[in-house]
């Protein structure tokens, strides 16, 4: 019976992707609206894929009802050229990620998913090029919501179907890299793991006040034991 559920976030946390990622949005955007707007300077951290779009192009001036008209077109324009372009070379795995996903996966009460602002089709490719993507069976994405703070609940009834049980806060553990992902875990009263891999410095996140806190993955042993440590209701 499971008895942990385990959500992590990609960017920042797991891997980083060298900036042909960001140079694979903008020729997106300039091939479906001619201007890729703010995309050069824009900071990712912890956004939502769809909302980076709008939020990069209206930057550039367009207006809302501009993007939303060719916006099915340049998703999938972002999800062929990153699938195309994307190569073993351009992802960097953290220190600790694989010996850290191997000890949570031999485990049989533990269900793994995934929490990110990635569209699905391109997280998963993020995650298959270093070999990684087995781990998790299920997740949310931002093809699910508008607001990433929707997620976790989305990510909640997913695993309720594939785990027949209702995980309850304190059985929940979210694991990031940003603000964004401690505010999530708050939307279900989970236990939070912030690790200071992504553009957060560990200053930074300890004032969003995080349940645990760590540089990296390396100490395996130690972030097993916070997400394995029992919360209090």
């Amino acid at each position: 019976m499971y008895r942990k559920l385990v959500l992590f976030d990609i960017d920042g946390t797991l891997l980083r992707v060298s900036a042909m990622n960001r140079r694979v949005l903008a020729d997106a955007l300039l091939e479906v609206y001619g201007t890729e707007g703010s995309t050069g300077t824009h900071d990712f951290s912890g956004k939502m894929d769809s909302a980076i779009i709008y939020d990069v192009l209206s930057n550039g001036g367009l207006t809302r009802d501009e993007i939303a008209g060719k916006f099915d077109r340049a998703k999938a324009a972002y999800i062929d050229l990153f699938r195309e372009r994307a190569r073993r070379e351009d992802i960097t795995l953290f220190e600790g990620v694989r010996e850290l996903l191997d000890a949570l996966a031999s485990r049989s009460d533990i269900l793994l998913g995934l929490l990110t602002g990635n569209f699905e089709a391109s997280g998963r490719h993020k995650l298959k090029l270093p070999g990684i993507d087995h781990y998790f069976p299920f997740g949310a994405f931002a093809d699910d919501a508008h607001d990433r703070n929707e997620l976790p609940r989305i990510a909640h009834e997913r695993a309720r179907r594939i785990a027949e049980k209702n995980f309850s806060p304190s059985e929940i553990v979210i694991i990031g890299d940003t603000e964004h992902d401690i505010r999530c875990a708050r939307e279900l009263d989970a236990r939070s793991i912030a690790v200071a891999t992504g553009n957060f410095s560990m200053q930074e996140l300890s004032r969003h006040q995080p349940g645990a806190l760590f540089r990296n993955f390396a100490e395996t042993g130690e972030v097993l034991a916070e997400i394995l440590t029992p919360q209090l209701s």
